[in-house]
C-alpha cells in the first residue's frame, strides 16, 4: 500500500509539473504573439554586423522622438563589412536641420525645424538664407520639415516644403530662382499633434511627390483611409491624386505610425524607415495600397490583411529617422540610436545584416541624402531638446558610402 501510493504520489507530481511546463510555455507564446495597442508581432533582428569605423568624440545617448523608438535589423541579403572613411564636417552652427534635397548643380536646400530657415548649402560649405517659411508654427515636433526639389527643376524651378502650421500639417509650392515666389499650398488639413508629425518629402521615379505623414499620437487615424494622418501620400506637382492612386485619394499606403524616411533603390523598390512605439522600429518595403499594421500590428504579426517589415530595430539601436540608398545599401539616421545604419538590399527589395556605424560619435542623427557627386550628406539633431549639444552643433557631415 505504501509503495503504491508513493507511485501514485509521483505519477500525480509528474503530470503537475508537466502541465506547469505546458503553462509556462503558453503564457511565453501569448507573450510573444500579443502587442501593445493591438496585437504584437515578432521582430526581425539579426545580430548586426559590426564596423570599425570611429569619427569624432563620442556623446551620451538620448531619447528617440517621443517614444518614436523600436529595435532590430533584419537579414536576408548576407553579411557585410564596410569601413568607410570617417565622416567629414561640412557645415557647423545650424540648429535642428531637418531635411536635404539637391538642386540639380549639386548645392543643396536644408530646413531647419524651429527657425523655419530655409537655407542654400554647397558642396564647399557656404551657407546662405533663403528665407523663413511663411505661416510655421513650431512646437514639439512640429515645424518646418520636409523639402524636395522637382525633378524638373532646370524648367519649372519649383520647390516643395513641409511644415506644421496654426491648425494642421500642410505642403506648399513654391518658385525658386534664387528668391522664393509664387508661394501656393497644395495640400492642407494633414493632422497636427505635438509629435508624430510625419514631414518627409520626396520624388520618386515616377515622377510623383511623395510624403509621410504621422499619427499624431491618435491611434485610430492610422487605419482611416479617409484621414491624412499615418500615411504615405503620393501626388501631382498640383496636390491632387496622382493617377494609379489605389483608393482615388492620395493616399498610397497606410497603417502607419510615424514615417520619416523615404527611398527607392535602382530597380524602383520603395523603402520608409517608422517608429514603432516600445518594442520595434521598422524599415518597411512599400507597395500600392498595403496596410501596415499601426496600430494593431507592430512589428512582424503574420497577420493578414498586413505588410510585415523587412526588418526590425530596438528603441535603443535606432529610432529611424532620414533614408537614403547609395551603393546597394539603405542608409538610415538613427535619433536615439545615435548612429548610421548600412542595410544592404538585393535585386528583389529583401533586406540584408545591417551595420551600425559612427555609434555614439555625433550624438542624434536626423536627415540624410544622397548628393549628386556619389556621398551621404548627414545632418545632426542634437539642439532638439532630447541631445545633449556638442561644439559646433548642429553640424552636416559629409559621408562617402561604401559598396
Amino acid at each position: 500500500m505504501a509503495d503504491r501510493h508513493g507511485t501514485g504520489t509521483a505519477r500525480l507530481a509528474a503530470a503537475l509539473s508537466s502541465a506547469a511546463v505546458l503553462t509556462a510555455l503558453l503564457a511565453v507564446l501569448l507573450t510573444v504573439t500579443a502587442c501593445a495597442p493591438g496585437g504584437a508581432g515578432g521582430g526581425r533582428t539579426p545580430s548586426p554586423a559590426t564596423s570599425e569605423v570611429t569619427g569624432a568624440a563620442g556623446g551620451a545617448a538620448a531619447d528617440g522622438d517621443a517614444r518614436e523608438v523600436g529595435e532590430g535589423a533584419n537579414g536576408g541579403a548576407g553579411e557585410t563589412t564596410v569601413t568607410p572613411a570617417a565622416p567629414r564636417t561640412l557645415v557647423t552652427g545650424l540648429s535642428v536641420p531637418w531635411a536635404i534635397a539637391f538642386l540639380p548643380g549639386g548645392d543643396a536646400l536644408v530646413t531647419e525645424r524651429e527657425s523655419a530657415r530655409l537655407l542654400r548649402v554647397t558642396p564647399r560649405g557656404e551657407v546662405r538664407e533663403i528665407g523663413v517659411i511663411e505661416g510655421v508654427s513650431a512646437s514639439g515636433e512640429g515645424g518646418l520639415l520636409g523639402v524636395a526639389v522637382s525633378p524638373r527643376y532646370a524648367t519649372d524651378h519649383l520647390i516643395f516644403v513641409y511644415f506644421t502650421a496654426g491648425d494642421d500639417n500642410r505642403i506648399v509650392r513654391y518658385r525658386y530662382d534664387g528668391r522664393l515666389s509664387d508661394r501656393r499650398v497644395i495640400v492642407s488639413g494633414i493632422p497636427k499633434g505635438p509629435i508624430h508629425n510625419g514631414g518627409r518629402l520626396a520624388f520618386g521615379p515616377d515622377g510623383h511627390l511623395y510624403a509621410s505623414t504621422g499619427e499624431t499620437g491618435r491611434d485610430g487615424i492610422a487605419q482611416d483611409k479617409s484621414s491624412l494622418g499615418g500615411k504615405i501620400l503620393r501626388m501631382t506637382a498640383e496636390g491632387r491624386p496622382a493617377p494609379g492612386n489605389p483608393f482615388g485619394t492620395l493616399v498610397w499606403s497606410y497603417g502607419h505610425r510615424n514615417v520619416q524616411g523615404l527611398a527607392w533603390d535602382d530597380r524602383g523598390h520603395m523603402y520608409a524607415t517608422e517608429f514603432g512605439q516600445d518594442t520595434y522600429d521598422e524599415i518597411n518595403l512599400i507597395e500600392k495600397g498595403r496596410n501596415y499594421g499601426w496600430p494593431e500590428v507592430e512589428g512582424v504579426g503574420h497577420r493578414p490583411g498586413y505588410t510585415d517589415p523587412l526588418l526590425t530595430w530596438a528603441p535603443a539601436e535606432a529610432s529611424p529617422s532620414g533614408l537614403a540608398y547609395a551603393r546597394g545599401a539603405l542608409w538610415a539616421a538613427a535619433l536615439r540610436g545615435e548612429r548610421l545604419w548600412r542595410v544592404p538590399v538585393d535585386a528583389s527589395g529583401r533586406a540584408g545584416r545591417p551595420v551600425a556605424l559612427y555609434t555614439g560619435e555625433y550624438g542624434r542623427l536626423r536627415a540624410v541624402a544622397a548628393a549628386p557627386d556619389g556621398t551621404l550628406w548627414v545632418g545632426t539633431s542634437n539642439r532638439d531638446g532630447r541631445g545633449t549639444p556638442r561644439d559646433g552643433d548642429d553640424r552636416i557631415l559629409v559621408v562617402r558610402p561604401s559598396a
